[in-house]
């Protein structure tokens, strides 16, 4: 009993190993899987490396970084999560990934944010019930704060050992107002389409805008829906069922922000924007383009055999 009291499961200070201890002692009660959180890593490494290409390829260069800094990100937070199947006690890899995972869409959320500037202004600013570059201002300002309340309140959760119910609180609020900021984004961005649908700019555009919208609500829904589960994970703190699930924590977290972020490659400003830019601007110069009479290239021929009335 003596021996048993002395282990320490969680913290800094935390001297469980696999060898001493029950998992069901551990802050998750399971050892995370490394197949899933090595494939996690993978996909969000390619991913990283997609959206470098299309950001340079586009010159999209904030969407870009959002984006990298997103995949970076989960990648650390994956990697916390391969420390822990190592030893399901680390206390590093417990606050690495609980900050890095917990943080990492809120940063292409950013990217989403001013997208939707950006999409207004390409289809129909006449439309939009807001100016766009107010939507910027009310939107970024809460992601923020959305970030920092999620940082503060992972990091005071792993520094108090897990002990600290107002860390757990302070992220969880930085989740709830994440979920508020991406619904108030899905009603302006919905009500925005619902109106160009009816408008007679509705059927002005094709495929390439199609997909884009298409694959923009998909990442932002995946997202919305991801942020309710964390949310819901952390209302009972880190003694709950929901954050003992691996399952759930699988599907709803690592499934749902992989395809979050694989769909911003075609709900991407580059794919919907910068090429029909170029190719209106090319339109615009064929019909401008004129050619002088003296460049023109009449022959001897051409003159004699023309006919006159």
């Amino acid at each position: 009993m003596a021996q048993q009291d002395y282990f320490i499961h969680f913290g800094p200070n935390a001297n469980c190993t696999l060898e001493l201890c029950s998992i069901d002692e551990s802050v998750y009660g399971y050892r995370p899987s490394l197949a899933a959180n090595v494939i996690f890593a993978g996909l969000f490494t390619i991913a990283l490396v997609v959206h470098a290409y299309l950001g340079a390829r586009w010159k999209t260069w904030t969407f870009m970084w959002c984006l990298i800094l997103s995949c970076l990100h989960e990648i650390t937070g994956y990697v916390g999560r391969i420390i822990m199947w190592n030893n399901p006690w680390s206390f590093v890899g417990f606050i690495i990934q609980i900050i890095c995972i917990t943080q990492a869409p809120v940063f292409y959320c950013a990217a989403i944010y001013v997208t939707l500037h950006q999409t207004i202004d390409h289809f129909s600013p006449s439309l939009a019930r807001f100016p766009t570059k107010v939507l910027i201002w009310i939107f970024v300002p809460f992601d923020v704060t959305s970030l920092a309340l999620q940082g503060a309140g992972g990091a005071l959760s792993a520094s108090s050992s897990g002990s600290s119910q107002t860390g757990v609180n302070i992220a969880l609020a930085g989740l709830i107002l994440q979920v508020i900021t991406l619904v108030i984004f899905c009603v302006i961005f919905g009500d925005f389409f619902f109106r160009y649908a009816r408008s007679s700019k509705g059927q002005a555009h094709g495929l390439r805008e199609k997909l884009f919208v298409g694959f923009l609500s998909a990442s932002v829904l995946s997202t919305l829906v991801r942020c309710i589960f964390r949310a819901d994970e952390l209302k009972d703190g880190y003694d709950g069922s929901t954050v003992k699930n691996e399952g759930l924590f699988i599907g709803l977290e690592g499934v749902l922000v992989v395809f979050a972020v694989f769909c911003l490659c075609i709900g991407h400003p580059g794919f919907a924007f910068k090429r029909n830019s170029r190719m209106r601007e090319n339109t615009e110069i064929n019909k401008d383009v004129t050619v002088p009479l003296t460049q023109q290239n009449f022959g001897y021929e051409d003159i004699h055999s023309t006919s006159y009335p």
